[in-house]
């Protein structure tokens, strides 16, 4: 018998093995196997009847029974086959770590998909939505799994899921060990509810089963590192594989989700509108060249102060876009329509998606004015002038830089005492719903001018989370150069419809996701030449390829990488794929080509 294994590394191909005499396999499980002079850990993919007297024999079993059903080896290939990963390599972050615990872990028993259907997918939106999901899963029958975008969230949520029931975590945040058990558990119907993070995605659910998605939108369910595929579309196939309930939760869904809705792929309960502050829109062009708090805006800092209640004005970090100071109209790519990336030494605006490059132009096109600047307020300058007029206010400054250790214990203290805090995104953390008096927006149009597509969708996500924590008597101020925007009029008026049906005409007519997908072909050589001429000739490859449209190579700003932007239709992968692979096998060279299929983060 001869087995085929693959391994936790950036080989696609497997390894075969000579199985030793009066052993028991089968695919989906764990062995050892002696691979580059030392015995590896590798999953068991295929087995073959032969001999082959040359092959090294496996060295002994990790799992004494298959820890994966051959549906949920074919969903694994799925996803290798998507985000262009190996198979080895996205079985080793889908799974427990290997371990002494590895042992006791209960087998799969469901040795291909299940006959029954899955109820469709749902998204649940608007107030409250948490509060719906944890009544839903203290009714519903067989075991639930909440999938987090990170080991903070899925710490508080085992602590709500406690209340109801038992539950296990299947998360970096608990040991190996634990882990492994929490898997056992589910298993063998010990525990029902468990939470965890993408590498829970193929934990066991026997049937009826519940798989919950919190925060779909969030970047962070597509974490660096192999399978680089959104825990939205793992879950989503799953969900297409495996009778178990769906539900994604979100507050703002990502365009994705909301198209599927939209095209009735995914159920989108109406929901009434809960408690919402007032919203004020301050139309900032022409003016915030040397003070970045407006009238009304330190007027209302002022009222919130005397009430006793608390402060939190959103900056952002700096923009590397241009805008005209006098019309707020930002210097876009004709072809693309996303913010040129503007850089200083080199004088020269960028389209990081095309490559277009045009010199700094002299005058606004839309007013001929002359101010174009990369303008933008640091969270330092604003705490400046919110000092300077508020002497007597407890003010402190989150740097998203400070969040770990010692000095991230002291400035989480800080800010819990503070009255007025100055932070980016990642401050929203520290408050609950309903926690604030006043939330504002110092000049959000550096999120609107990142060059990024999903700029407006980002900007939607952030004002929309800010509005959330501002008490329904308190306010929200966005001072901003482009006041009419579709995501501050969908926050000002509640109403997500405001923003989304202008954004996906947008993306439909310009063909990005989820219209047309987009892949990121990055490059790398022994010096800047040897880069350049790689990139040249892959993109050159690529261009030969049928249902492919290619950028031009852009170089990073130390010019070390260069990438290059394919676009394509549902077999994007696919195409990338097979012209890859011709390109690798015709030339001859070193270098470094790597690709990330469905990108949600864009260089700046």
């Amino acid at each position: 018998m001869i087995a085929d294994v693959v391994f936790d590394a950036p080989v696609r191909h497997s390894f075969s093995y000579r199985v030793p005499d009066g052993w028991t396999l089968a695919p989906g499980q764990r062995t050892r196997a002696p691979l580059r002079g030392a015995a590896r850990v590798g999953m068991v993919v295929a087995l073959r009847d032969g001999t082959d007297p040359q092959l090294k024999p496996l060295a002994r079993l990790v799992d004494p029974e298959p820890v994966l059903s051959t549906a949920q080896l074919e969903l694994v290939g799925w996803i290798a086959a998507q985000s262009l990963s190996s198979v080895g390599s996205t079985c080793a972050a889908l799974l427990p770590p290997p371990g002494s615990a590895d042992a006791g872990i209960v087998p799969a028993t469901a040795r291909g998909a299940s006959p029954l259907a899955s109820p469709k997918p749902e998204l649940l939106i608007g107030a409250g939505r948490e509060k719906r999901l944890l009544e839903r899963l203290e009714v519903t029958k067989g075991t639930a799994l909440v999938i987090a975008a990170d080991v903070e969230t899925v710490a508080k949520w085992a602590q709500r899921l406690a209340k109801i029931d038992r539950v296990v975590r299947l998360d970096s945040g608990v040991p190996d060990e634990e882990r492994a058990a929490a898997w056992r558990a589910l298993r063998d119907g010990s525990a029902r509810l468990a939470a965890g993070t993408r590498s829970a995605l193929l934990a066991p659910l026997p049937p009826p089963a519940t798989l919950v998605l919190l925060d779909e939108h969030e970047a962070a369910h597509k974490p660096p590192g192999p399978p680089r595929m959104h825990s939205r579309d793992v879950a989503l196939e799953r969900a297409a594989r495996e009778p178990l309930a769906l539900w994604l939760t979100a507050a703002t869904p990502s365009a994705e989700a909301w198209w599927r809705a939209e095209s009735g792929l995914i159920d989108m309960a109406a929901r009434e509108p809960g408690p919402w502050p007032a919203v004020s829109i301050a139309d900032t062009r022409g003016i915030l060249r040397r003070e970045p708090l407006t009238p009304p805006l330190s007027r209302a800092i002022r009222e919130t102060l005397a009430a006793r209640r608390r402060v939190f004005l959103v900056v952002s970090r700096l923009t590397s876009s241009l805008a005209c100071d006098e019309c707020g109209t930002v210097v876009r790519c004709a072809a693309c329509a996303i913010a040129f990336a503007y850089s200083r030494a080199a004088a020269r605006l960028v389209c990081r998606l095309c490559g277009t490059s045009q010199p700094l132009p002299d005058t606004c096109a839309a007013c001929h004015g002359r101010r174009l600047t990369p303008f933008g307020w640091g969270a330092e300058r604003v705490e400046h002038a919110v000092r300077r007029r508020f002497p007597d206010a407890r003010i402190a400054r989150w740097d998203p830089e400070a969040t770990r250790g010692a000095r991230g214990e002291a400035q989480r203290a800080a800010a819990a005492a503070a009255d007025v805090v100055i932070g980016t995104r990642g401050a929203l953390r520290l408050f609950g719903p309903a926690a604030l008096g006043l939330a504002a927006f110092v000049a959000p149009d550096q999120l609107l001018r990142a060059p990024d597509f999903r700029a407006g969708e980002r900007t939607l996500a952030l004002a929309w989370a800010a509005a959330e924590r501002v008490a329904a008597d308190g306010a929200l101020i966005i001072q901003s150069q482009n006041p009419g925007h579709c995501a501050f009029e969908a926050v000002a008026r509640q109403n997500l419809s405001e923003f989304y049906g202008p954004e996906l005409k947008f993306r439909a007519e310009l063909g990005y996701p989820p219209f047309r997908r987009l892949a990121v072909v990055t490059t790398r050589g022994a010096d800047a030449a040897e880069t350049r001429r790689l990139a040249e000739a892959v993109g050159a490859a690529l261009r030969g390829a049928k249902g492919l449209t290619v950028y031009p190579p852009v170089p990073d700003r130390s010019d070390r990488t260069r990438r290059i932007v394919a676009k394509g239709d549902h077999d994007l992968p696919r195409r990338l794929d097979e012209a890859l692979r011709e390109f690798k096998s015709t030339t001859a060279g070193r270098g470094m080509i790597d690709v990330e299929v469905d990108p949600v983060e864009w260089p700046s």
